[in-house]
């Protein structure tokens, strides 16, 4: 059965605080499905505690949890030996919230849960992905396109693009802005929970189809 309503919720970044305040917030849950967006770790103080509690919240509700680049980039790490990137990308919180060195290893049900995750999800409605798809193509032609498929993690080339061939109105995350991104078939939904400079440090949930933040 067809799901008609929907909630996302942008990157967590390991603001565990931050994520109970708002799934509180969005009680009850019911006639919803939850799509998270991706960038669950990394730079914030709480990581393991943030995917304990989405692993948990998934016996609640009916979720869909997408790939973020920081996923990615922990991913490689662990099976392919690529720590440097992610280290420097805030990875260093993430292994700290695990008590563990570049030389440990993750709770096999939390690793299971970082290498689930999807590339993006679709609905009669609704394409959700966690950075973005190239502006100049339809969606449809994104996905006949495996490197197209792997930059669904980082893209950021749509923001700039006046109109868009897309064939539905795409829920990304990814890039940080002090609001959401409201225009040409597109809601960004990632208002920087992590970062404490003026005007970001909120997570940001949409409910659809109305739209509300």
């Amino acid at each position: 059965m067809a799901h008609q309503k929907y909630i996302a919720i942008g990157d967590i970044h390991g603001c565990y605080q931050s994520l109970e305040a708002l799934l509180k917030k969005l009680e009850p849950f019911a006639d919803r499905q939850f799509i998270f967006i991706g960038d669950y770790i990394d730079r914030g103080p709480d990581s393991k505690k943030v995917v304990e509690r989405l692993m948990e919240f998934q016996q609640q509700a009916d979720c869909v949890f997408l790939r973020g680049n920081h996923e990615q980039m922990l991913l490689d790490a662990f099976n392919d030996g690529e720590f440097k990137l992610w280290i420097s990308n805030g990875g260093k919180a993430t292994l700290k919230s695990y008590g563990i060195d570049r030389f440990g290893r993750l709770p096999d049900a939390h690793f299971d849960f970082y290498d689930q995750t999807k590339f993006y999800y679709e609905t009669n409605e609704y394409f959700f992905v966690h950075a973005g798809l190239s502006a100049a193509k339809t969606i449809k032609e994104s996905l006949q396109d495996e490197e197209e498929i792997e930059a669904f993690l980082w893209e950021r080339s749509h923001l700039n693009a006046f109109e868009t061939p897309w064939e539905k109105k795409v829920v990304f995350g990814h890039t940080p802005r002090p609001q959401p991104i409201r225009k040409n078939g597109m809601i960004g939904i990632d208002t920087g929970c992590v970062f404490k400079r003026m005007g970001y440090g909120k997570l940001t949930a949409v409910k659809l189809p109305e739209e509300e933040f």
